[in-house]
């Protein structure tokens, strides 16, 4: 299914991400327009009301049956990303959800019943894959100038600053669906799926409370993942502490030769050959991601993360924390 511009979006959730969602369809008034908003907040809900000059709701379940809204914008608290998720699918509307997917491989097949029956397009909201680098990455993996793929690293990594007062929902793993590596650290588990090309298959994870000691959830994760294409990825993600300086974003290792990158630059190295860099302004990654969802409500194109690929991340962030508690490799299930 296509729409025709100006897709109308129903934005679900209206605090704190909700900021860069907003920003993002600002680039692209002609092509967009926010005419719906629905938040559980009466003061949040009236702020972005009037922002956007939309229609306010207070229950979700009430915007997804508006007829003047052709797609929604989840920007959620992690637990209620799932009802949202099939309740506008089982109305009709096209879904960008921002991370994660849902919590629970059980919440992940009704994801999946819901998107499939309704027969409409959901886009993960995975905005680092975005990066300019990350892409020239993929496009040089998927050349096959690396060859085969043996090694996948990535980094996420800061001193976060949150403090029982402020963090929220995010202390509580009935709500957050565990700690740090379902939140900041999905985004390096995305990326090191993406740029190792294969389905996972097994994890074995470290988890630690080195510092937010106020959490249920772990404040840092390191975690192996290997892939059924045979490549292994590694990732370490933190709200702790800050990466060490010249510490790479993401790095990937071939038969042929690798490259590496901070997150702009990207340094591409194949065997007996001069290392070739090519520089990348950054960019808004929101931006970028909003833009490319209205890519596809508009084309038909598919997302490049739809509720496949969503799935995917969940069953790796699951294993490791099974893994986490356990301290064996624990097989990736599928849904």
């Amino acid at each position: 299914m296509t729409v025709t511009p100006p897709v109308r979006i129903g934005l679900i959730g209206a605090g704190g991400i909700a900021g860069a969602h907003l920003a993002g369809y600002a680039t692209i008034p002609d092509r967009v327009t926010i005419t719906a908003i629905a938040d559980a907040v009466p003061d949040t809900l009236a702020r972005r009301v009037e922002e956007a000059g939309a229609r306010g709701y207070a229950d979700f379940l009430d915007l997804v049956t508006d007829p003047e809204v052709d797609a929604v914008d989840i920007c959620l608290p992690h637990h209620l990303h799932r009802d949202a998720i099939v309740a506008a699918a089982k109305a009709g509307k096209h879904i960008l959800c921002e991370k994660p997917l849902c919590l629970t491989a059980e919440e992940a097949a009704e994801v999946r019943a819901a998107v499939d029956a309704a027969g409409v397009t959901l886009m993960c909201a995975h905005n680092q894959l975005f990066m300019p680098a990350v892409a020239r990455a993929k496009e040089v993996i998927d050349s096959g100038a690396l060859g085969d793929v043996y090694e996948v690293r990535t980094t996420d990594s800061f001193h976060n600053d949150f403090d029982p007062s402020t963090m929220g929902w995010r202390a509580k793993a009935a709500t957050s669906g565990g700690g740090e590596f379902i939140d900041t650290g999905y985004h390096p588990t995305y990326l090191l799926m993406h740029l190792a090309g294969g389905r996972p298959v097994k994890a074995f994870a470290m988890m630690s409370t080195h510092r937010l000691t106020f959490m249920e959830g772990e404040d840092s994760a390191q975690v192996l993942v290997r892939f059924d294409n045979g490549s292994v990825g590694q990732l370490v993600t933190s709200w702790a502490y800050d990466a060490a300086p010249g510490t790479d974003r993401f790095s990937v290792v071939g038969e042929k030769g690798s490259l590496s990158s901070d997150g702009t630059t990207l340094r591409v190295k194949l065997r007996g050959q001069d290392e070739q860099v090519f520089e990348h302004e950054a960019v808004n990654t929101f931006a970028a991601e909003i833009v490319d969802f209205v890519d596809c409500l508009e084309t038909g194109r598919r997302p490049l993360n739809t509720e496949a690929e969503g799935i995917s991340v969940l069953g790796i962030i699951l294993a490791a924390y099974e893994s986490a508690r356990t301290g064996e490799a624990v097989d990736v299930l599928g849904v």
